[in-house]
């Protein structure tokens, strides 16, 4: 690994860091604020709108310029709807600025791996990049939720700091050569060859399987948040803050799960990681029995190990199919424009679950038999396309 992967990890740990704390913050706020409960799931519908509205653009912004300078200007875009939020703007509106940022900062964060690096390292980046992400999440949720617990403005305060050293490090991240630049700019091109390289990544054998696999792992995660902290606090009795612990176990869980994957998994063998998703499912579904919380949390430790044992093979995978047939910055943007249908769906989904008042035991069984059934769909098409 070189002095830029480093730079390019730091940036995106504090960035992560912030994004992670502010979720718990707005959902502090939102409570301040009395707002109905269902609408603490639709915060990270705000976020992935602009993930889905953006993903013709922000892709083509990544290959276009240098990708250290497209994640300083993401991340400023990030500090803005921190500083919305804590300057009154409604949390959900203000976390949709937030999602903005994210929404680009994603393309290149990803994209200057391949750029950077040799595809033989990538799984072992990409082991790196999660593990570091998911030590962000941990602390983020930790930090978001100690810290709302005593006023939300001030942990917003905190988490501007964490921006600002976020970009502080962008500043360092060198120029790579840009790759696979539009050979023109305006929107109805953009468009054009973005549903170009859409249609091209799902048709690639490799690439429709670590699309299906990751769309489904981050729709899913994004889903897990919140239905675990509504588990916890109608079984357990658990406050934001305590809830913030068990989604950290869960984040530990990914970054033990990512570094395993570095060890055994090599990228010619990525698919080969896919039993661990249906065994996840089953594990989510054993939380509706269990009423200890120290209980829950081996389940959700071992639910965060087998996630991230097979996501990063197949993250890792996506990203070397990506850069061969059509520039790292579009495959990324395309990876996100379906991972954030999916979140889009399942979350939407919860919330609805919610509104109904449907019993929580009944939500988590449901999403577990949904998250193993798919994984085994995927991993019957696998084994007979590729």
């Amino acid at each position: 690994m070189n002095r830029s992967f480093y730079l390019i990890l730091i940036a995106q740990f504090f960035s992560a860091l912030a994004d992670n704390a502010l979720l718990f913050a707005a959902i502090a706020l939102l409570k301040l604020l009395s707002a109905p409960e269902w609408h603490e799931p639709l915060l990270r519908e705000f976020f992935v709108v602009a993930y889905i509205l953006l993903a013709p653009f922000v892709g083509a912004l990544a290959d276009a310029y240098p990708k250290g300078r497209v994640m300083l200007l993401s991340n400023t875009i990030k500090l803005a709807g921190c500083m919305a939020m804590l300057l009154g703007m409604p949390p959900l509106y203000a976390y949709a600025i937030v999602g903005m940022g994210a929404a680009a900062y994603s393309p290149a964060k990803y994209g200057i791996l391949t750029e950077i690096l040799p595809s033989g390292l990538l799984v072992t980046a990409n082991s790196w990049m999660e593990g570091s992400t998911v030590v962000a999440i941990i602390l983020g949720f930790i930090a978001g939720g100690v810290l709302s617990s005593v006023d939300p403005f001030f942990a917003i305060k905190m988490i501007v700091g964490f921006y600002l050293i976020a970009a502080f490090f962008n500043l360092f991240i060198p120029h790579v050569p840009i790759d696979h630049k539009l050979p023109r700019r305006n929107p109805a091109f953009v468009l054009h060859d973005f549903w170009h390289v859409f249609k091209l990544l799902w048709k690639d054998a490799q690439g429709k399987v670590s699309l299906a696999v990751t769309t489904l792992f981050w729709g899913v995660g994004a889903t897990l948040q919140f239905v675990v902290i509504g588990w916890s606090n109608q079984v357990l009795d658990f406050s934001v803050k305590e809830s913030g612990y068990l989604m950290a176990v869960v984040a530990f869980g990914i970054a033990v799960g990512s570094l395993l994957a570095a060890r055994f998994i090599k990228l010619e063998h990525a698919v080969k990681s896919l039993p661990a998703g249906i065994l996840m499912g089953l594990l989510v579904v054993s939380i509706s029995f269990m009423g200890s919380w120290k209980i829950a949390s081996i389940a959700l430790f071992f639910i965060g190990a087998l996630g991230g044992f097979f996501v990063v093979p197949l993250n890792a995978l996506l990203q070397h199919r990506g850069h061969v047939l059509m520039g790292a910055g579009h495959s990324i943007a395309v990876q996100n424009f379906n991972e954030n249908i999916g979140i889009l769906i399942l979350l939407g989904c919860y919330a609805g679950m919610i509104r109904a008042a449907m019993n929580i035991d009944w939500i988590i069984v449901l999403f577990g038999l949904f998250i193993s059934s798919t994984m085994a769909l995927i991993y019957g098409y696998s084994r007979k396309r590729l």
